[in-house]
């Protein structure tokens, strides 16, 4: 790579190092790179979190960040060699897609129009400053899933007999669901991003526990019971694209 290539990546790395969310030129693509100060950290350590399509950069308590993100750029091969393994984070804003119950919706912003969001078969339509727009839209898109999830999860457990505690959301990385001892079971908020049979699954998986808090024949029997669809297909789309629900970033 020229001389002059490197000045331009590493300027990037700089110039975004002053702003909150810090980016590294990866060849044509800028990566967010989340940078965490650790008072027990000795040494940079560079990682790459897929799930959330972002780097992260741990540094000691007292460090130079310029130092640290021009020794981040200069890990290219290493770089590149991680992020292709995962598509770009997906900003959402005004003019952006964004799935709602397994259909993308396309984010149409006009700024006489009302703040709160209106939906059409295709569409999201909100008014308001521009950019409030994504963080508008998160907020939206975590209510529609509480209560969603919600009502799925009383309707579901009250077929089988079995009584729902507290129900939550979250943005949990490595789990779309939980279920605890005293009957409280808490969602991924993504889950409304995905299809409705993906999500009923995944609400049946997390009843089914409520009787049965192991993965045994009894449960997957009573989850097949509980499920009006077909819960294998529901994993498969679970693990093929469930990843890709992540990649939908909220600008502040």
């Amino acid at each position: 790579m020229s001389r002059d290539r490197w000045k331009i990546i590493l300027s990037n790395a700089w110039f975004n190092s002053r702003a909150d969310a810090p980016y590294i030129q990866v060849g044509d693509d800028a990566w967010p790179v989340r940078v965490v100060q650790h008072a027990q950290s000795r040494r940079y350590r560079l990682v790459f979190d897929a799930a959330r399509g972002q780097l992260r950069l741990t540094v000691p308590r007292r460090t130079n960040i310029r130092a640290a993100l021009k020794w981040a750029s200069e890990q290219q091969a290493w770089l590149a060699e991680q992020v292709g393994k995962a598509a770009l984070p997906v900003i959402v804003g005004p003019g952006v897609s964004v799935p709602f119950r397994g259909i993308d919706r396309r984010i149409e912003w006009l700024p006489a129009a009302p703040r709160a969001i209106a939906m059409t078969p295709d569409a999201l339509h909100v008014g308001g400053p521009a950019e409030t727009v994504g963080r508008r839209v998160e907020r939206w898109l975590k209510a529609q899933a509480l209560d969603l999830l919600d009502r799925e999860s009383r309707d579901i457990a009250a077929r089988a007999g079995l009584a729902v505690g507290r129900v939550g959301v979250g943005d949990p990385q490595s789990r779309w669901g939980s279920c605890t001892a005293g009957g409280d079971l808490r969602y991924s908020w993504r889950l409304v991003m995905a299809p409705d049979h993906v999500r009923r699954a995944t609400v049946a998986h997390e009843v089914a526990h409520l009787e049965h808090m192991d993965h045994g024949p009894a449960f997957h029997a009573l989850v097949d019971d509980l499920h009006d669809g077909d819960v294998a297909a529901a994993r498969s789309w679970l693990r093929r694209e469930g990843r890709s629900l992540h990649r939908y970033r909220f600008a502040t």
